[in-house]
């Protein structure tokens, strides 16, 4: 770091698991990318004083704060990221922009579609406050590439896409959580998984959805035990999967699950173009595999590549020697690199999320659950 190098003060609001991801993306990246800002631990906002403390030493904040409102439009603060459950993201974030602060936003971008646009239009009110939000996904080598090449041409014309997110920690042992109320996520494993598999279709396409074809919502689990012992009704999905079309003509099928036993993680996107086919499984994060529709037929098949060369894939150059995997954790750490780039006038290494952008996802989500309810097709644009 140059003594030339600039300061990036940031304020958490939030500190639970997402908390953990991002602190330790701040405190890291400066370790490991040349940028031009340095990325600094102001204050960790949080409902909880007791643990706020604990978190806060922890993870080396200068200080910590119960008052969200004031702590966020306080002298001195650049930057406010938002990790709090979905219903809480719009509240800090206005406050922030109307202070002149840039934004990083936990995904989907709030509990409902009206509230995302209020953050969409108070961003474009505020064009001299940057917004981010945390599809990390996009910051595994293996997506970024898979980008890089689709855009480049290398698998022709997309003309199919097929996402699946599914997870099997939410059994009927699993407590109630904010994540299965409502008023409190917006919706399931739809608005925590599907959209991230619906920003990826759409960062590695660059093409946007135009109409959900059909879909399907539905809750197996319909009560969970609370703290106390009652038992709670739960008012979000368990699995949703929808097919989709998008602008290009290309079609697509989603679908996200809490309850598929034998999956832990499994975020899969695959797209197969006129020319080739790509293929990512976060379960194993650092491959991607690749079709060349060009190879002979003798030899034709899917090609393993390992996305941790320095000199060819997009951020392997700041992590370690070839096939010393990363994880989890460097796909936000990557996200904070190039937050601090962009901030610092420099260009990401792929592009970042905005509100408007991460706006569009939320389009989808809610026309899928919308087709899913009325049992028709809906256009994404009716919703916009």
């Amino acid at each position: 770091m140059t003594p030339s190098t600039r300061t990036l003060s940031v304020a958490l609001v939030g500190q639970r698991f997402m908390g953990r991801a991002h602190s330790n993306a701040w405190r890291q990246a400066p370790k490991f990318f040349d940028l031009p800002l340095e990325p600094r631990l102001s204050t960790v906002i949080g409902r909880d004083a007791a643990s706020l403390a604990e978190f806060q030493a922890r993870w080396g904040f200068e200080s910590g704060s119960t008052d969200w409102e004031s702590a966020v439009k306080a002298d001195g603060i650049d930057l406010v990221d938002i990790v709090t459950p979905n219903d809480l993201h719009e509240g800090p974030a206005m406050a922030a922009l109307q202070a002149g602060k840039h934004v990083a936003c936990e995904k989907p971008l709030s509990a409902t579609l009206d509230a995302a646009r209020r953050m969409r239009d108070a961003a474009a009110a505020h064009p001299d406050s940057k917004t981010f939000v945390w599809f990390n996904y996009r910051r595994c080598p293996a997506v970024a590439l898979m980008h890089e090449l689709v855009q480049e041409g290398r698998i022709g014309d997309v003309l199919h896409i097929r996402g699946s997110y599914l997870q099997s920690w939410g059994g009927p042992d699993t407590p109630m959580l904010w994540r299965f109320d409502k008023d409190r996520a917006g919706s399931g494993a739809h608005g925590d998984l599907n959209a991230h598999i619906v920003d990826m279709a759409r960062f590695v396409t660059g093409d946007e959805v135009e109409c959900i074809n059909g879909a399907i919502e539905k809750t197996f689990v319909k009560e969970r035990k609370e703290a106390d012992g009652s038992m709670a009704k739960v008012t979000v999905d368990d699995i949703v999967s929808f097919l989709a079309t998008f602008n290009s003509g290309a079609t697509a099928s989603f679908e996200a699950s809490r309850l598929a036993q034998g999956h832990l993680n499994r975020n899969v996107l695959e797209i197969n173009g006129t020319k080739g086919s790509v293929r990512f499984d976060f379960e194993n994060m650092n491959v991607l595999e690749f079709l060349d529709g060009a190879d002979d037929a003798r030899v034709r098949g899917w090609r393993r590549i390992m996305c941790t060369d320095a000199d060819h894939h997009p951020y392997a150059a700041a992590w370690w020697p070839d096939a010393h995997v990363i994880g989890y954790e460097h796909g936000f750490t990557n996200m904070v690199a190039d937050i601090c780039k962009v901030l610092g006038g420099e260009a990401p290494r792929v592009p970042l999320p905005d509100f408007a952008d991460a706006f569009e996802t939320q389009v989808v989500l809610e026309a899928a659950l919308t087709a899913a309810r009325q049992g028709s097709a809906v256009d994404t644009a009716d919703l916009r």
